[in-house]
Parts: structure tokens; C-alpha cells; sequence
């Protein structure tokens, strides 16, 4: 019975986390709100502060069509964890994963260890659901534009050596793939630096509570994943954390620089808290 109980909660775990991971704003060859891709050739230049979310929203969308139009091809060590709050590993995966514009990953084990029915249920599911998504075969919509949320300005803040805009995402409809939460947005890139929240619709009856961050860090002149984590509450099966380290290996062909990062904790006191 217990054995049946942790599938069911890995398995709606591993839903949740697909939805949020798979949140974006638009990339090469996909457009805002039917306009044009813009040209390769057009400079990424800051534009000034906004005056509302929503045109923040604008600049930052306009921006990333451009750094996703030159983007070809990047590499990634990925390291996915199932954990309890006390740090003990249930399952953990590590792949090689590699990207190919505009819309192809592939996934190699380089090494697995922890229980096999998690390691199946959530961590390979979690894989090909990216690569369906990544290909369009996901019929869900749950980019970050202005068609799926209002956007609303909250502060400045300062995080990771970046000044960025607080943005509040509300989102259109009541939908599990979309959420409520908070979007870092650099000041003078206009790219996502972090985002925090939960569904905007409550996924399952087994779900009690589901808390996201999600980071990104900049490797030359894109912005790039960089971890992941879902504090996840199941009926019947306690607390975990699913979550991602993405370590970046090389961009358009350019080995990247290994960088040393510590793993913040901050996301406890904004999302799931005491």
C-alpha cells in the first residue's frame, strides 16, 4: 500500500514539476502576440525603466527573442534529486544533456543511484515531457507573456550582482500549467534572474502544498538555466524536494567557464516558509 501511495505522489510530483520548469518567455521561432521574429542582426540594447509590468514585460520578451535567435546549441551536465528537508537523497540522476536549435534535447544517463520507481516515475518523466515540449508536442501553454498574465511592478531589488525589477505575475486563467508568484528581471538586460510561486490551480487532491524558485545565470550573452526547486507536500507521503542543477558546459560550441555557485536557501522564507 505504501509502495502504491509513493508512486501516486511521485508521479503527480513529477506533473507539477514539468509544468513549472516548463514555463518561458517565447523562444527562436516563437513570436509574441503574432509578431514578426526580430532580426539577428539587431543589437540587445538596455532600454530605459518601465513605468509598468506589463511593458517590462514587453522589453523583456523583445530582448529574449533576440538572444534566443542566436542561440544554436548548448551542453549541460544535469543533476536531478528527489530529497526529504533533512538533505536525505531518494533518487538522483545525472545526464548529459544537449540542446540544438530550435527545438531538439537529448537526454544520456551518466550515472543514477536511489530508488528506481522515482527515478522512473519523476526524473525520466521529467526528461521526456522537455523533450515533447521542447519539440511542441505539449498542447499547453504556459509561456510567460503578457497573453497568459497581467503584470504587475512591486520594487528594485538587488539579487546575484543584479538590480532588477520585482514583478508580480498574475495569472489570466485558472490553470495548473500557469502560476501565481514573483518574476527578478534584470534592470538593464531584461532577463528572468529568478522566479518564485506555486500553481495558479491546485493540481491534486494528493497535493496539499507546492512551492517553486527557479534560477537563471548568464553564460556570455545568454541567460541560461541554472537550478531548480519544488518544495512538493503529499497526503500520506510527507515533504521532498524535486529538484535540478544545471551545470553548463559549453554555448554555441564555446566551452563556459565552471562556475563554483552556492546553493541558495532563501527560497524557504519566500515560498513554502515555516
Amino acid at each position: 500500500m505504501q509502495i502504491l501511495r509513493t508512486m501516486k505522489g511521485c508521479f503527480l510530483a513529477a506533473l507539477l514539476f514539468v509544468a513549472i520548469t516548463g514555463a518561458s518567455v517565447p523562444t527562436a521561432g516563437q513570436t509574441s502576440q503574432g509578431s514578426e521574429p526580430l532580426a539577428l542582426s539587431a543589437p540587445v540594447v538596455p532600454l530605459q525603466p518601465s513605468a509598468s509590468g506589463d511593458r517590462i514585460f514587453a522589453d523583456l520578451v523583445k530582448h529574449n527573442e533576440l538572444r534566443s535567435a542566436r542561440l544554436r546549441e548548448y551542453s549541460a551536465v544535469r543533476t536531478y534529486a528527489v530529497t526529504d528537508l533533512n538533505g536525505k537523497v531518494h533518487a538522483k540522476e545525472i545526464v548529459q544533456m544537449e540542446y540544438i536549435a530550435p527545438d531538439k534535447k537529448t537526454f544520456v544517463t551518466v550515472a543514477e543511484e536511489g530508488s528506481g520507481v522515482i527515478r522512473n516515475l519523476v526524473l525520466k518523466r521529467l526528461m521526456e515531457s522537455e523533450i515533447s515540449a521542447a519539440a511542441g508536442k505539449e498542447r499547453h501553454d504556459s509561456s510567460i507573456t503578457p497573453a497568459n498574465y497581467t503584470f504587475r511592478l512591486l520594487n528594485e531589488d538587488d539579487l546575484d550582482n543584479h538590480h532588477c525589477f520585482v514583478v508580480e505575475a498574475i495569472p489570466k486563467r485558472n490553470d495548473k500549467y500557469l502560476f501565481e508568484g514573483k518574476i527578478w528581471i534584470d534592470s538593464s538586460e531584461f532577463a528572468i534572474v529568478k522566479i518564485a510561486g506555486h500553481p495558479a490551480k491546485n493540481l491534486s487532491f494528493w497535493i496539499t502544498r507546492a512551492d517553486f524558485v527557479r534560477r537563471y545565470e548568464k553564460i556570455r550573452d545568454f541567460w541560461l538555466p541554472a537550478s531548480d526547486e519544488t518544495f512538493v507536500e503529499v497526503r500520506l507521503y510527507g515533504k521532498k524536494i524535486l529538484g535540478i542543477e544545471h551545470h553548463i558546459k559549453s554555448v554555441n560550441g564555446v566551452t563556459s567557464t565552471p562556475l563554483v555557485r552556492q546553493n541558495p536557501r532563501e527560497a524557504e522564507s519566500t515560498t513554502h516558509g515555516s
